[in-house]
C-alpha cells in the first residue's frame, strides 16, 4: 500500500569538505531562523499580556446616583467613553457626565436663564 524506498546496502560515504561547509551553513541559517521566529513570537505575546495587564477593568454591578429632589431625566446618551444625563431641575436644565468604565461622576455642566 505504502510505497517503501530499497534498502541502501553501500555503506555512508564521507561528505566532501564543501558539502560539509553548505550543511553548516544551512544549520546556522535555520538556527538563525529559528531564533527569529521565537523572539517575534515571544514580542507579540509579551505585548498582548502588557495590554491586559494594563487594561482597566469594566464597572460591575449596579450603580445608584442620587438626584436632587424633584429633578426629571430627560436625556442619556454614550459618546465615547462618557455617560451623559441630561436633567430637568424645576426648570433649569443640567447635564451631568459620568466616566463609562468606572461610571464615576466626571462633570456637571449647569444652564440658567438670565434676569
Amino acid at each position: 500500500m505504502f510505497h517503501r524506498p530499497p534498502p541502501i546496502d553501500t555503506p555512508d560515504e564521507a561528505l566532501t569538505p564543501e558539502q560539509e561547509r553548505v550543511i553548516a551553513k544551512f544549520r546556522r541559517f535555520s538556527t538563525i531562523s529559528m531564533l527569529i521566529m521565537v523572539l517575534g513570537v515571544a514580542s507579540v505575546m509579551g505585548v498582548i499580556a502588557y495590554r491586559m495587564m494594563r487594561a482597566k477593568p469594566l464597572a460591575e454591578g449596579a450603580q445608584t446616583v442620587l438626584l436632587p429632589k424633584g429633578a426629571k431625566i430627560v436625556s442619556t446618551a454614550v459618546a465615547g467613553d462618557v455617560v451623559v444625563v441630561t436633567l430637568d431641575i424645576g426648570g433649569s436644565v443640567e447635564i451631568r457626565t459620568f466616566d463609562a468604565r468606572t461610571l464615576a461622576p466626571a462633570g456637571t455642566l449647569r444652564f440658567a436663564a438670565q434676569p
